[in-house]
């Protein structure tokens, strides 16, 4: 039948050795010295040899039970890490936060925040996913990811949008460009212009998807940039004009040549959302790593 070894088996075996005797193992284990001793003969049944050798004092463990012995100690360390792993599951102390941006200039935005969060909720597994290289939403609903930062609010079953705070598109051009002058930029304004954008699909872009698509207008050239300093050096150095979040040109301050000035006379505004499923939102470390982001978009906007 062979040998049907528990872990209450090794414990066994670890408590006598280390208080030489049934009765403070007994103790040790919370179970009654009779008990105790019926269990090591019912192992020794089962092993065919004896475990200990009993007329010593204090009681020392057989070769056998050394053996047995050298098991427990292995075995037994990763039993009760793993124990504590699903206790901080349990609790809320542990667990994974893998999120997915579709919003390209939060980067910036976000790592302060992780970086806050990760030495309050060091056990937490935290990945990020750049959302634009795939469908972000879809993931966090097949479990994926567990949050999605983005602009675009959807009704989804079983997904929360919540909100983190509210943002400018600005038009950012350099100081000697003609459009520098105007109170506010109009569609019509682009026509003519070189566009740089991040490298994301049009839809995705709030100057396309607020503005130039509804007024069916298309830019003289586009030009995408991976890196927000590039793009406020280009735009400095009068090599295009852009448009950014109005907390990204506060933030990176790459120079003072160039200015920002709204999106048409009423300004364009948009939210930023934390897309989480509904299960999550009340994780503790969920609503951390939320209050830091509202914290950390105040602190941005100057509030």
């Amino acid at each position: 039948m062979g040998l049907h070894l528990e872990f209450r088996h090794l414990r066994t075996i670890k408590a006598i050795h280390e208080y030489g005797g049934l009765a403070r193992a007994a103790d040790q284990l919370n179970i009654t010295q009779s008990a105790l001793s019926h269990q090591i003969k019912g192992l020794e049944d089962q092993a065919g040899v004896e475990l200990f050798v009993r007329r010593s004092r204090p009681m020392r463990l057989s070769a056998a039970g050394l053996r047995l012995l050298r098991l427990a100690e292995q075995v037994l360390p990763q039993v009760e890490a793993m124990e504590a792993e699903f206790s901080a599951l349990k609790t809320g102390r542990a667990g994974r936060l893998h999120i997915a941006i579709e919003c390209h200039a939060c980067f910036e935005w976000l790592f302060p925040v992780l970086e806050a969060f990760r030495k309050s909720w060091p056990e937490v597994d935290v990945d990020i996913r750049p959302g634009l290289a795939f469908d972000a939403l879809p993931a966090l609903i097949k479990e994926e990811v567990d949050l999605v930062v983005s602009s675009d609010p959807e009704e989804l079953p079983g997904v929360e949008f919540i909100e983190l705070f509210d943002y400018a598109a600005v038009f950012v051009a350099a100081s000697s460009h003609p459009l520098a002058e105007k109170a506010f930029i109009e569609p019509e304004d682009f026509r003519d212009q070189t566009l740089i954008t991040y490298p994301v699909e049009r839809s995705r872009l709030d100057i396309f998807s607020q503005l130039l698509i509804p007024a069916k207008v298309e830019p003289a050239a586009v030009r995408q940039v991976e890196l927000t300093a590039m793009i406020l050096l280009l735009v400095a150095s009068n090599r295009g004009v852009s448009v950014l979040p109005d907390w990204v040109v506060r933030e990176v301050k790459y120079s003072s040549d160039y200015v920002t000035r709204p999106l048409t006379r009423e300004g364009v505004t948009r939210s930023l959302y934390a897309a989480v499923r509904s299960d999550d939102r009340d994780k503790p470390f969920m609503r951390e790593l939320i209050a830091l982001a509202r914290t950390e978009a105040h602190r941005l906007q100057g509030l």
